[in-house]
């Protein structure tokens, strides 16, 4: 059972704002591109996770939570890139947790949060194999910028932060431990 929020009116101002403020359709592109990139930087970290990806070349994965959405192609390269709108989808993934806090939650626990998972089982499992094996190497990233020994010292304060954030959430009433 997951914590209720220490700020019950948050998830309803979360979805009156979701609702009545929408962004401008170049800034959904911007950031749906941003995410592709950020996303393509950690496939190709990955060579087993790129050859997966571009068996399944053309193929179209809409993910979507509450009021956000994007429709992601594989290449044959093994990357992916922005699915042209006419393009159908073979495969739709929905996070079913609407509150924010629940899915902060369930995602600093570690735990995978709830999908509903809609299309084709063969491209269901292997985007589920990307999941759970392919993961950003943000330590690798910043020593390219500051060095090896800033960036491991940057490393072990988040992970310790992160363990330290677990454990909170896992002492609290209701909170499972980690």
């Amino acid at each position: 059972m997951a914590t209720p929020s220490p700020f019950p009116f948050l998830d309803g101002l979360f979805e009156r704002l979701g609702a009545g403020l929408q962004p401008p359709p170049w800034a959904v592109h911007e950031v749906q591109q941003r995410l592709v990139l950020l996303l393509n930087h950690v496939l190709m970290q990955e060579p087993e996770a790129q050859a997966r990806l571009a068996r399944q070349k053309g193929r179209v994965v809409q993910a979507s939570w509450r009021v956000f959405a994007i429709r992601l192609a594989a290449t044959p390269a093994g990357l992916l890139e922005v699915a042209p709108p006419d393009a159908g989808s073979d495969l739709t993934l929905v996070l079913t947790q609407d509150s924010p806090w629940e899915l902060a939650q369930a995602v600093l626990r570690g735990d995978k949060p709830a999908v509903r998972i809609e299309g084709d089982v063969q491209f269901a499992a292997e985007i589920n194999w990307l999941v759970d094996h392919v993961r950003w190497d943000v330590e690798e990233d910043l020593s390219r910028l500051m060095g090896d020994a800033p960036a491991h010292a940057l490393g072990q304060a988040a992970r310790g932060m992160t363990r330290a954030l677990r454990q909170f959430i896992g002492a609290r009433p209701g909170g499972s431990p980690a």
